[in-house]
């Protein structure tokens, strides 16, 4: 283990050769790395492709767990057909959130507004004229559009407020 390095309690860089060193001596930044444990945790209107990241995350999550019940729900006839909605379904819901979370940073970017729910409408109508171009249909755009982007305007808008869906009354 000779040039581990370890950090005692409330002292630098400490090698098991016995060195100390400090943050200046390796010439980089020793500090951790931030850790973002949720698309909330990330300023708006900065770090666009963290902010995308997590979105495409939280929508293939969704997608995966979406085919799984519609694949119990209505079941395939093969696997092959079953392995193909899965991943129809996943890759729609990944580029659906990946567009959102790109769209709400670039949009709070450009207008100088990070915490505007506006922008959270912008992405989530964005995001529904892409569902709408992918089935090749006008209407569920124009729907897909304003549904999405009312929801994502009202989480927004909640989050900022403290509006709670669940749990105890606030008194």
């Amino acid at each position: 283990m000779d040039g581990f390095l370890f950090t005692p309690v409330g002292g630098s860089t400490v090698s098991t050769t016995g060195r100390r060193h400090t943050r200046q001596s390796f010439g980089v930044d020793l500090a951790p790395p931030r850790i973002v444990m949720g698309y909330w945790d990330v300023p708006e209107g900065t770090d666009c492709v963290e902010k995308t990241w997590i979105a495409t995350k939280l929508g293939t999550a969704l997608g995966l767990i979406g085919s799984a019940y519609h694949i119990v729900a209505f079941q395939p006839d093969t696997a092959l057909e079953a392995v193909q909605r899965a991943a129809s379904a996943t890759v729609t819901m990944a580029t659906m959130g990946a567009i959102f979370g790109m769209t709400t940073c670039l949009t709070a970017q450009a207008r100088e507004a990070p915490d505007d729910p506006l922008n959270y409408f912008v992405g989530g109508c964005v995001s529904g004229i892409f569902l709408g171009a992918r089935t090749h249909n006008a209407m569920t755009g124009t729907t897909g559009c304003l549904a999405l982007g009312t929801l994502a305007f009202f989480t927004k808008a909640g989050k900022m407020e403290g509006w709670r869906l669940t749990g105890p009354p606030k008194l």
